[in-house]
């Protein structure tokens, strides 16, 4: 793991993405780009069929399948439950058969650390973005507070280009933003919190409330880290 890569380059490579081929590879350049042992995408459609792109191993992909890991596997279960990205050692590993998929997992190379993105898209769509690899609790942890939030917008950003090759899908009606919501999308984007962005832009939080979830809504977004991505992604807001 090495510094951080630029967010916009890696941005504009993912939009060069022509087809579920594409992100393939734009998966694996992200995964170097972050220095991380490997990282993965996955999806369930609406209609229930799935998509999956990534860097594990191909012995560990078909031990995954043939074991059934996905029942107990607490990074699918607890992402499931949760709207906001979560590191591995916060999930329950209590139980004895939790336990020894992880130790498995770390046998096949997934690595003994892992930050997971739940998204979720239009329609029922729910998606995962990981990053997995080898390090200590510190190094890991010094990690993905530093990168955190780019991750989240490339996570969101990874999914809306899938969706994009989804079969029959419809494009997404566009709404424009008003000027008082893209300012304060944008206050969010760059990281403020709701206070200090009401106190910037000479409003009251729950004013500024009203604002980012009338943009939510437009964006079709699920929360409001989902509505910042969708609106970088749009060109709605630049930051």
């Amino acid at each position: 793991m090495g510094n951080a890569p630029h967010l916009d380059g890696l941005l504009e490579r993912l939009e060069c993405a022509e087809g579920l081929e594409d992100l393939q590879i734009a998966i694996e350049d992200l995964r170097d780009s972050y220095g991380v042992d490997h990282m993965v995408y996955h999806w369930v459609s609406s209609s229930g069929e799935q998509y999956g792109c990534g860097t594990y191993p191909l012995d560990w992909i078909n031990r995954y399948v043939e074991k059934g890991y996905l029942r107990i596997d607490p990074v699918v279960s607890g992402c499931y439950q949760r709207f906001h990205p979560v590191d591995w050692k916060r999930l329950d590993w209590s139980s004895k058969a939790a336990r020894a998929f992880l130790q498995d997992a770390i046998g096949h190379g997934v690595g003994n650390q892992g930050f997971s993105i739940p998204i979720r898209g239009p329609n029922g769509q729910f998606a995962l973005f990981t990053l997995s690899t080898t390090c200590s609790d510190a190094e890991w942890e010094e990690f993905t507070e530093t990168n955190r939030r780019d991750l989240i917008l490339l996570a969101h950003y990874f999914n809306q280009k899938a969706l994009e090759f989804e079969p029959g899908r419809a494009p997404d009606p566009a709404q424009p933003l008003s000027p008082r919501e893209i300012e304060a999308m944008t206050l969010l984007a760059i990281g403020y919190n709701r206070a200090q962005a009401a106190d910037t832009l000479s409003i009251s939080e729950h004013t500024l409330r009203v604002y980012v979830e009338s943009a939510r809504f437009k964006l079709g977004a699920l929360n409001t880290t989902h509505a910042v991505a969708r609106a970088l992604s749009r060109g709605l807001i630049v930051v």
